[in-house]
């Protein structure tokens, strides 16, 4: 029995050693693993019912087990429990609240690997090495690391990073792109985190931080900071964008990535399997900005619409093919680039809209003011879009165009409130029709053409209204997502006007409590 306890003792340390030296853990963690599944293997054995505990020397691999008895006064459980009269009779210093040790033969422990307590181990050795994993790499997030393709699995890319694996899902690929098995291969560390299942070590070649960081091991000048990439934006594979600013003016940041001869650029080229990148000048200006973005497009004019968040570009008519790019690609660069919706259109396109808006403008004012059309041609020539910025605009501002006098101004002022008047009574009689509750008018910032636009959507009353968010109200189009234009998207709400409505719609859910 001698050599079997001593052939159990090598075998324990053994495994203990190469277990961790393999996956590089703590030596006691697969000790402590090991006592686990002999403690196990032992209630399998003497049964499940008794607290039995297992130890290992460390030292020595010398195993021991005992079954623990509690001292109490009448025992419940006789597995864990012994009377207090029968523990003296053992040991006559017991008392109440005691524990008793019984020492139980060893079983053989080299069963334990062959049983159940293996998977035990197995699990436990996981568990630790992903806890490593984890802890050595989750300081990494940001960087680039190389490591060599270990295999493909169902498209995405395993990666050997020596003492550990990460993954490149499919989505963070280059298209078109086919690491062979055994190469090296250099990518960003997009996170870290713990898995129960698979991978904590997640990896990108698509990320747009992928080539940040690679221009910045090209380019010194990034690296020290003098040059910084503030925006950048890829189609994997095809294409790519960067803005780039140097903080000193004696330096051009374009010029400085590009290299001599091309060489920095072509180097980050080479790694991204041949994308194409524009090295555009940042601005703070936007319009500047977009400008250098739709490059190698010629821009005429560009109008920037803050509340919409979106930009509008006006091209030459030879130049829309250019600006789009193939299947839009150009000009989805750029809009991710500047971070808001560019729409282009032709000088042409451009020219034909601002007429029909002229006309139109113009027949407007023709209609509401009573006037000729040569002079609601000048109201529109001069910037006047709506009949409000005629009646609310000061007097003195309105007479000094050219051919108007004080008289003329005040009486164009008078006739733009009375028909705004006319207007506020008809959408009154309309939203009174639709059944508008005279509670939702009364909420203040509410005008009657919102009322008559909300009544049309089915919203009636207060409750109809605080069922609503605020996004309901002033959301705009997204038809990739199924989202249609907010309720009141066209009255020129803000984000803060529509959750003040919401919020006094519901006012009177909460009249009854206290303030």
């Amino acid at each position: 029995m001698a050599a079997v306890i001593s052939a159990n003792k090598t075998e324990l340390l053994a495994i203990a050693d190469s277990v961790a030296k393999e996956k590089s853990i703590d030596p006691a963690i697969v000790i402590h693993a090991l006592e686990d599944a002999l403690q196990r293997s032992a209630k399998a054995r003497y049964g499940q019912e008794n607290d039995i505990r297992a130890k290992i020397d460390p030292k020595t691999g010398e195993a021991r087990l005992w079954r623990v008895l509690e001292v109490v006064e009448e025992p419940e459980n006789l597995f864990t429990q012994i009377a207090l009269h029968d523990a003296q009779v053992r040991d006559k210093t017991a008392k109440l609240g005691d524990f008793i040790v019984d020492p139980l033969p060893m079983i053989d422990a080299s069963r334990i690997a062959a049983q159940a307590g293996k998977q035990t181990i197995l699990q436990q050795v996981r568990d630790a090495e992903r806890e490593r994993q984890y802890n050595e790499y989750k300081d990494r997030v940001g960087e680039i690391i190389i490591g060599i393709v270990k295999r493909v699995e169902f498209g995405h890319i395993v990666v050997d990073l020596g003492r550990a694996e990460g993954i490149i899902r499919r989505d963070q690929q280059i298209p078109r792109e086919v690491p062979r098995v055994g190469e090296r291969i250099r990518s960003y560390v997009r996170d870290v985190r713990r898995e129960a299942r698979g991978s904590q070590i997640f990896l990108s070649r698509a990320a747009p931080e992928f080539m940040m960081k690679l221009f910045a091991q090209e380019v010194p000048e990034i690296y020290d900071g003098v040059i910084s990439i503030q925006a950048c934006a890829r189609d994997p594979g095809s294409r790519a964008k960067i803005g780039v600013i140097s903080r000193d003016s004696s330096i051009d940041p374009v010029g400085a990535c590009v290299g001599m001869k091309g060489s920095r650029v072509q180097a980050v080229v080479q790694e991204l399997a041949g994308e194409k990148i524009d090295i555009i000048p940042w601005s703070p200006d936007v319009a500047t900005f977009v400008v250098n973005a739709l490059q190698p497009a010629q821009v005429a004019k560009v109008i920037l619409d803050e509340e919409e968040n979106r930009i509008e570009v006006v091209v030459p008519d030879d130049q829309l093919s250019l600006a789009i790019g193939r299947r839009g690609q150009n000009v989805r660069l750029a809009s991710q680039l500047t971070g808001r919706q560019i729409d282009i259109m032709t000088e042409t396109d451009a020219s034909e809209r601002n007429q029909r808006l002229f006309v139109e403008r113009s027949e407007m004012f023709q209609t509401e003011l009573d006037v000729d059309e040569t002079l609601a041609q000048l109201l529109v020539a001069e910037g006047f879009t709506e009949l409000e910025e005629v009646a609310y605009i000061e007097t003195d501002e309105l007479a000094a165009i050219e051919g108007f006098d004080d008289d003329l101004a005040a009486e164009l002022q008078n006739r733009a409130a009375e028909a705004l008047e006319r207007r506020e009574a008809a959408a009154r009689a309309e939203r009174q029709a639709l059944g508008v509750s005279d509670d939702l008018a009364a909420i203040e910032g509410l005008t009657e053409p919102m009322l008559v636009a909300l009544g049309k959507a089915g919203v009636r009353t207060l409750d109809d209204l605080g069922d609503l968010a605020a996004d309901d109200l002033i959301s705009r189009e997204n038809k990739a997502k199924g989202i249609p234009d907010g309720l009141l998207r066209g009255f020129g709400l803000t984000q803060e006007d529509a959750n003040r409505i919401i919020m006094a719609a519901r006012a009177h859910w909460f009249a009854g409590e206290d303030a």
